[in-house]
């Protein structure tokens, strides 16, 4: 299989690109600088520039590219940045395929984010995205920029990942030194639904998807659901401490911004969609994410 790969150098695409490797896969990295190799490409997706014979010769065109959400400080100029880094890229990706011959799959990477806030209700692949909320807009615009591929026929899947652990980045590593010292424990009342995806769980979901011959649509990628207080005992005990503080209040919120948003709602996310589908199951956060978070 051959993947054109955008976000290659990103924390998730450094994993998927040397597991593709590892399994035998071509991949090839589109660049905004030179490129320097074979398996680099240049491309401008602001310009809406993308070689398009590398598109004709990909089985899967996919995109992880994305300013990060952990960034401070979250000005109203950063809001336009992350916003544009999601939706240009996947709409020069989208439109490259749709005017391609061959129609290769378009794989696009979303988020659980934009459903919003919402207790215990579950949240399947059919739930409407909180438009009243920046990530809610946010997600609506990104996943509509996959439509020109989808229009001209090609097959498109859209990852909604869920709050990724893994000690090396994401959410796991901004609190992993937060519960080592002992200061750990649910953000505000523990009853908020947390839904999570490890690095290696997400990096076999994505292959799942991109060489699965049937995989179309909208897959909520995540691991089984569990309450704040749930998932704060068990990363303690990951951690060989008993965490009790109540990491929550206005100063820490105001210091972290939206890094600590997804500790702060509640989404309770049902995969049975991606799991009917593919046949595969997430495995739980302690046995994929927090078991490594003491290491």
């Amino acid at each position: 299989m051959r993947v054109v790969l955008a976000g290659a150098s990103g924390f998730l695409g450094t994993a998927w690109r040397d597991h593709l490797a590892r399994e035998g896969h071509e991949v090839v990295r589109l660049v905004r600088g030179e490129a320097l190799s074979a398996g680099e490409s240049h491309w401008d997706p602001y310009a809406g520039r993308v070689d398009r014979s590398v598109v004709e010769a990909a089985d899967v065109v996919a995109n992880l590219a994305g300013a990060p959400l952990a960034h401070w400080p979250w000005t109203a100029s950063y809001r336009k940045t992350f916003t544009a880094s999601r939706v240009a890229t996947t709409r020069t990706l989208a439109e490259a395929v749709a005017g391609s011959e061959r129609l290769p799959m378009l794989l696009a990477q979303s988020g659980i984010a934009g459903y919003g806030d919402h207790g215990d209700a579950v949240l399947t692949e059919e739930s409407p995205t909180d438009a009243d909320t920046f990530m809610g807009e946010v997600t609506r615009l990104w996943e509509d920029a996959t439509r020109p591929a989808s229009r001209a026929g090609a097959r498109v899947a859209v990852m909604r990942t869920g709050v990724l652990l893994d000690r090396r980045g994401g959410a796991l590593a901004l609190l992993r030194p937060v519960f080592l010292a002992g200061l750990g424990g649910p953000v505000g009342r523990g009853s908020q639904y947390l839904s999570t995806i490890s690095l290696r769980d997400w990096v076999r979901a994505a292959t799942w998807i991109a060489t699965g011959e049937g995989s179309a649509g909208v897959y909520n990628v995540s691991g089984p659901p569990l309450t704040r207080a749930e998932w704060a005992e068990s990363l303690g005990r990951a951690a060989g401490v008993e965490g009790s503080a109540r990491f929550f209040s206005p100063l820490a919120l105001k210091l972290m911004g939206r890094r600590v948003e997804p500790f702060t709602r509640s989404q309770r996310i049902s995969s049975d969609a991606f799991y009917n589908a593919t046949g595969w199951r997430a495995k739980t956060q302690v046995d994929e994410g927090l078991g490594a978070v003491a290491a």
